[in-house]
Parts: C-alpha cells; sequence; structure tokens
C-alpha cells in the first residue's frame, strides 16, 4: 500500500511511493522510521498475505462458500498473494545475509508469492482447490472495486517485482498457487 497503485506494471523498490489513505502512510513512515534509526537494516515489503492462522482472504472465502453459491469478488486489482511463513522464510534468511555483511545487503525489499492475479482470481483458486479437496467452492462473480466500497482506498496495482531480493540475497519467491496449495492442505487437515 505505500504506492499509490497507478502504475501499469509491477512495482520496483525504487519507484516513487504514493500513500493513499493513513493505513499506507504509517507504514511508509515506519519504513523510513526504522531505516533512520538503522540504515543498513532490511525492510521488506511485501502484499495480499494469508496463512492457514487469523482472519485473511483465503479463510473468508472459505466461510463465505459455506453459505453461499456465488461471491462477489474486486476483478480489477491485482497483486501477488503470498503465504506468510514463505514471508518468515524470507526473513530468516535475509537476517542470516544482514549479519552477515549489513553493508552490503541493507536496504528495502520486495517479497510476495510469484505471479500475480485479481482478488478474484485468487477466489477462484481458493474455491477449485477447496473442491479438489471436497470441500465446498463457490462461483466467482467478478465485480469493479466501486461496486465494493472499502473505509480504506486499496491500489489498483499491488504487484511487486522481487528481481532485487532474489538477485542480491538469493531469495526465490514461490509460485502463489502452489504456496495456496499447502495451505490448503494445513487448513483442511
Amino acid at each position: 500500500y505505500v504506492y499509490s497503485g497507478d502504475k501499469p506494471t509491477p512495482y520496483f523498490e525504487t519507484d516513487p511511493t504514493g500513500p493513499t489513505g493513513a493505513y499506507a502512510r504509517t507504514k511508509l513512515e515506519g519504513e523510513h522510521l526504522v531505516l533512520a534509526a538503522h540504515p543498513d537494516a532490511v525492510v521488506m515489503r511485501t502484499a495480499w498475505v494469508y496463512s492457514p492462522f487469523g482472519k485473511n482472504f483465503v479463510k473468508t472465502m472459505l466461510r463465505l462458500a459455506e453459505t453461499r453459491d456465488e461471491v462477489g469478488v474486486v476483478s480489477d486489482q491485482f497483486g501477488c498473494p503470498t503465504y506468510a511463513p514463505h514471508i518468515a522464510e524470507a526473513c530468516v534468511e535475509a537476517a542470516r545475509k544482514l549479519l552477515a555483511d549489513p553493508k552490503t545487503y541493507g536496504g528495502v525489499y520486495h517479497y510476495s508469492g510469484l505471479g500475480d492475479t485479481s482478488w478474484a482470481g485468487f477466489a477462484a483458486e481458493i474455491f477449485a482447490q477447496a473442491q479438489q479437496r471436497g470441500q465446498k467452492g463457490a462461483r466467482v462473480k467478478p465485480i469493479a472495486t466501486a461496486d465494493y466500497p472499502t473505509p480504506a482506498k486499496r491500489p489498483g496495482n499491488s504487484r511487486l517485482d522481487c528481481s532485487k531480493i532474489t538477485a542480491r540475497l538469493g531469495i526465490v519467491p514461490k509460485s502463489w498457487p502452489s504456496a495456496l496449495s499447502t495451505c490448503m492442505d494445513r487448513l483442511m487437515s
């Protein structure tokens, strides 16, 4: 959310930020405060986080499918779904590199699931994978952002380019559909 969401391609760490709401502004302010206090720190930006725990999009979709045959989901916002345990693994690896050589490895990095989709595409994959596991899915009715107002403005494009973290830290993001499968296995075990 530190970006405006207007760029038609994935965001690089060097792209100008442009937070559009209080949530986004405070995220960016937090980054600035960390780097001001510790210039060699690693700041890792991510997006569309989900896991088997807590409240998140995957669990919401599965809950809605229990009582609905069709779910309206925004189809004009794009991002890279990111599995929380993979973020944790990336943070541990980044910490190892940082401890070895802070001057070389510190900075801002992007880490998100590999590949992108819309919220509607994400929901469709959640339902397909649920059905593959014998659970109830639902049809996805694609809707526009304007048809699903939220208190906080959500960017149309939350896609993050992760080439820097791969090139500098050797951390390779994992495919989001594969990561979703891992999450679904944990949720349904």
